[in-house]
């Protein structure tokens, strides 16, 4: 049994403040809670009209806290203190569920213009081994362009962030207001070093973002559980 917890008030500010100054790319510090998600889409090679999106959790402690919000595990999982107890067994329980795969094709939505293109969850859903879950949507027809709709775990803490990428090397930050992104499936021009130093820029810049809602989210505990103790 593996617990992951939240260090106190300075703590964790200063554990914010040098993951900005130390690792300013480092994807530990896109959002609070350790590694950021990552999803990738793609074209079906033999299928025009299906889109594939493959996503992944960031870190352990992000899964169970979705399990115990899903009503999959017990919610005396996660303390009052933000302390996630992580089991074994959760990634397994999670991966199981309709309740899991009915959050997933909520979160996750492909329109290729106008039309929306319905989803279907591909199996097995592997989190151990890091693979993660693929959702397929199929388009009215072929599709050279999609609009993809990434909100996964943002309605436990709007401080979650995923990073993208599709064909041709493009890339993506998926946070808060900016949940949607376009994507070029078919003809997309390869990345060159000047589009991978604006999408590092765009990261970097996130990762900023991140930090200072992390900060603010803590300042914003610590001072109702300072308020909690005066008031008991």
């Amino acid at each position: 049994m593996l617990r992951i917890g939240i260090r106190p008030f300075a703590a964790a500010v200063a554990v914010l403040v040098a993951g900005a100054v130390l690792l300013p790319a480092g994807p530990a510090a896109a959002h609070p809670f350790g590694d950021p998600q990552t999803v990738v889409v793609t074209l079906d090679a033999q299928r025009p009209d299906v889109v594939h999106v493959r996503w992944r959790v960031g870190g352990p402690d992000d899964l169970t806290l979705l399990g115990v919000s899903l009503g999959l595990l017990p919610a005396n999982r996660v303390q009052s203190d933000g302390t996630v107890d992580v089991q074994a067994a959760d990634p397994a329980v999670i991966a199981a569920s309709d309740r899991f795969t009915g959050y997933l094709l909520q979160r996750i939505t492909v329109t290729d213009g106008s039309a929306p293109c319905p989803g279907a969850v591909a199996q097995p859903i592997d989190f151990l081994q890091l693979k993660g879950a693929t959702t397929d949507y199929t388009c009215p027809g072929p599709v050279a362009t999609a609009t993809v709709a990434v909100r996964m775990l943002t309605d436990l803490n709007p401080a979650y962030k995923t990073l993208a990428t599709g064909p041709g090397g493009q890339r993506a930050v998926y946070q808060g207001a900016t949940d949607t992104h376009a994507w070029t499936l078919v003809g997309a021009p390869p990345a060159d070093g000047a589009g991978l130093g604006r999408s590092a820029a765009v990261q970097l810049a996130a990762v900023l973002s991140g930090l200072l809602l992390a900060a603010a989210a803590v300042v914003v505990v610590a001072r109702r559980m300072r308020r909690r103790q005066v008031t008991a």
